[in-house]
């Protein structure tokens, strides 16, 4: 029976086959890729050996490298949140009002010339989320992981477009979930989130997924599995690279991309799956060097300056790894400067998944992914700081700071006093000689392109602080024990 009616569509279809072909492609709807978005946390630029480390071992991401297209100026920012909503919104912190981790008298800015902008500690309810938009583009979504954009009732990550979701961070044994979940005693929280992405994985095996697993590894408290600990005990440190435990923990967030890696490959999906890495913001390292008090150095950031809280490049820039088979070639590297806000962008070009009702302020990087060599519609990209980060005992990792970066250039204002920093990172990647005053045109011109932004972006400023107790921005007062708390909050390195 199926044969004759073969033989009879066999003589009929040619003689249509225009229109049917046509019919046929356009009832069948194209599926996108799979996306995987994996994101360590505190992990430095140099903190993986396809980066520059010779100390941390992470064999299965310096495999993701050559099998993929490293961006090597990739920025996020300077500490957790603010990126966090970046990447979820597609918009500066200018527009979410997330722009740094907690309320503002977290530290004790009450001797500062400024008053920081408030901030905001929940992600807006108004903004679609790059979860939802690829849900709607046929998406199962899953995330496991670090949240930090508010947990309780909608602005929980399983109201805001995510099929599943468990939130997981503070601690890497005897850790609580939201939702509450059970796991074998002792595991480490790396293994148990990716326990969680390979069994989500392996469930949708047959249907697009969309995958963020943000892993709480390598932020503090810096906890590891005794057996990797062991391995890094007795190795010789290289540079700023000498803390077994620290590299236990990198050696963890590596075997969950190895995991990942392989289960693609088991079930024959990784020629159909974009598989990201990077990391929220820089290493917790470089403040020895820049004279920031109270603030020890876990790792080195070396040759970028400075680290996590500042906005210099080892605050800022980040490893970025990116395996599209298919689009991107193996072991290539881009050097366009990029940045969070273009995630969002990107992974809707990728899921085929329809435009936010907000504005987006990034630009699509699937470009760059099909030629390392392509360029960018867009002159610059851009930070805006409102706020202070401190390091204990009355030492600062920033002051309220907003930058510029085009093409190799990057300018910086600090507006407590105005001051400008100039800095040319292909000649000078260590920010060590601030171009402003030798040349004082490209410094006036990026300033005014910087302001203009600001003025398009309506980016809050700080205000002046003043002693006045009654006035609106007047500086908190501090209970007899400000210091304490300021240096409590320090240890929690956001």
């Amino acid at each position: 029976m199926r044969a004759a009616l073969f033989s009879i569509l066999s003589v009929l279809v040619p003689m249509s086959a225009g229109l049917a072909g046509t019919a046929a492609v356009a009832a069948e709807p194209t599926r996108g890729p799979n996306i995987i978005f994996i994101m360590a946390d505190d992990l430095g630029y140099t903190d993986v050996g396809c980066f520059g480390s010779r100390y941390y071992e992470t064999p299965n991401i310096d495999r993701l490298a050559q099998q993929g297209m490293k961006l090597t100026a990739h920025h996020h920012c300077q500490n957790c949140a603010p990126t966090r909503a970046a990447l979820m919104t597609g918009q500066y912190g200018a527009r979410t009002g997330v722009y740094t981790v907690g309320g503002i008298d977290r530290f004790d800015w009450s001797k500062r010339s400024l008053r920081p902008v408030d901030n905001v500690t929940q992600l807006p309810l108004d903004r679609d989320l790059i979860a939802g938009q690829l849900k709607s583009a046929g998406y199962e979504t899953a995330m496991f992981g670090k949240w930090h954009l508010g947990e309780r009732g909608d602005h929980h990550p399983g109201r805001r477009g995510f099929d599943e979701a468990i939130v997981s961070d503070g601690r890497h044994f005897d850790f609580d979930t939201n939702p509450k979940t059970e796991y074998p005693k002792g595991q480490y929280l790396a293994d148990f989130l990716t326990d969680r992405a390979v069994d989500f994985i392996t469930r949708h095996k047959d249907q697009p997924f969309f995958l963020y697993l943000p892993h709480f590894g390598v932020h503090s408290p810096h906890q590891a599995k005794p057996e990797l600990i062991a391995k890094f005990k007795d190795k010789p440190a290289v540079g700023g690279h000498n803390n077994p435990t620290y590299a236990a923990m990198i050696a963890s967030v590596d075997e969950s991309v190895g995991r990942i890696m392989t289960t693609l490959d088991e079930l024959k999906l990784a020629d159909n799956t974009v598989l990201i890495f990077t990391s929220d913001n820089g290493g917790v390292g470089g403040y020895v060097r820049e004279g920031v008090k109270a603030s020890g150095d876990i790792t080195d950031n070396a040759p970028l300056r400075s680290g996590k809280g500042s906005l210099y490049e080892g605050g800022t820039r980040v490893p970025f790894i990116v395996r599209w088979p298919g689009i991107t070639a193996p072991g290539t590297a881009c050097d366009v400067p990029t940045i969070h806000v273009d995630i969002f962008p990107t992974l809707l070009e990728i899921g085929q998944g329809k435009q936010p009702r907000q504005v987006l302020d990034g630009e699509n990087l699937v470009p760059l992914f099909r030629d390392a060599a392509a360029t960018l519609k867009r002159p610059a990209i851009y930070q805006h700081f409102p706020g202070y980060l401190g390091a204990g005992a009355d030492s600062w990792r920033t002051t309220p700071v907003s930058l510029i970066q085009q093409g190799d250039w990057k300018l910086m204002e600090f507006l407590e006093d105005g001051r400008l920093e100039l800095y040319n990172l292909r000649d000078d990647i260590s920010e060590s000689k601030n171009l402003a005053k030798s040349n004082p045109e490209k410094a006036q011109t990026m300033y005014e392109e910087l302001k203009t932004w600001r003025q398009q972006i309506h980016a809050p400023m700080p205000t002046k602080n003043t002693p006045d107790p009654n006035a609106s921005n007047a500086a908190p007062k501090k209970k007899g024990n400000g210091k304490k708390k300021a240096a409590k909050a320090a240890k929690s390195e956001d």
